[in-house]
């Protein structure tokens, strides 16, 4: 689903052509990707390099903006009762995180999903913690989280305390958010 996603997010954002572009620069021969099908990593990091040469935009900025899309488009689509039974806020949403991927497990096992853990969690705070065997993607991770902030229709500040980028063992991100307040009638 992820090269999928990635397709659908440049033609939808910057039209057939540029994707057509993007994957000559990846040399990616496939003319349609399968959901369902299994691709190596390095297609993805292939596709989200030559994106970023194609745009002329950072590879953050392009991860990021994945990240967004992965949840407010691909996942919405595909996964959206699974989303929407993964809590009624961000807060439990975030908590949640490790029964959403066993349960995504179950449809795909082959899956190889990252791990999340919640630390010091309180109203409107917690501390994120991420850790993959896939390196460089806590952009795709902040864009992940402001999707799933704009999913549940909070503003959130997201800052990364640790990144594995700079020698931690793991990333870790703080995330704090007012949860709108109800209207009265």
């Amino acid at each position: 689903m992820v090269n999928k996603a990635v397709q659908d997010l440049i033609i939808a954002s910057h039209g057939e052509e540029v994707w057509q572009q993007i994957k000559l620069r990846a040399e990616v021969d496939d003319e349609i990707f399968i959901s369902t099908q299994a691709y190596p990593d390095e297609v993805t990091y292939r596709l989200m390099g030559a994106a970023s040469e194609v745009l002329g935009l950072p590879a953050q900025r392009v991860l990021h903006e994945f990240g967004r899309w992965w949840v407010l488009k691909t996942a919405h689509h595909g996964y959206g009762l699974l989303l929407r039974a993964g809590g009624r806020n961000l807060g439990e949403f975030l908590q949640n995180l490790p029964n959403f991927h066993t349960r995504i497990m179950m449809i795909f096992p082959a899956l190889q999903p990252p791990d999340f853990q919640c630390t010091d969690v309180a109203p409107g705070h917690v501390r994120l913690h991420y850790r993959s065997h896939r390196q460089g993607l806590s952009a795709f991770v902040m864009g992940l989280l402001h999707g799933l902030a704009e999913m549940f229709a909070v503003t959130a500040h997201i800052t990364q305390e640790h990144s594995r980028d700079s020698g931690a063992d793991h990333d870790v991100f703080r995330i704090t958010w007012k949860e709108p307040q109800p209207t009265e009638s």
